[in-house]
């Protein structure tokens, strides 16, 4: 998927292309988990819809919940979510970040070696 470190750095067109394409997935991974949450919530506590959007955003985001769980499911629901968001977190941030960091750390290998950076 990426370039090995012998190769040159990709114009930067190319690789603005490719932070796009890894902000999309990002935000899609981010769409998915928070319909997930929007449904366990509405399914299992009967929130209304605009309840279970604000309790799954801000589980995501790492604010913590805002409605009192009622119901057995739904607090073991609201466990598994709050531990699943935490994973989906670091992984958002792994997918956006992995170009950034991958071009810094072959641009640096470049320099070590002692070949052209642009």
């Amino acid at each position: 998927m990426y370039e090995h470190r012998t190769k040159p750095l990709l114009p930067r067109r190319v690789y603005y292309q490719r932070l796009v394409r890894h902000a999309v997935l990002g935000l899609m991974v981010i769409l998915v988990s928070l319909a997930i949450g929007m449904i366990g919530y509405h399914v299992l506590e009967n929130l209304p819809w605009i309840d279970s959007f604000l309790n799954a955003a801000m589980i995501l985001s790492g604010m913590g919940p805002v409605a009192t769980m009622q119901t057995d499911a739904g607090k073991l629901f609201a466990g598994f979510f709050a531990l699943y968001s935490g994973i989906a977190l670091v992984t958002v941030l792994g997918i956006i970040f992995a170009p950034v960091i991958h071009r810094f750390l072959h641009k640096f290998h470049l320099e070590d070696e002692g070949q052209k950076v642009e």
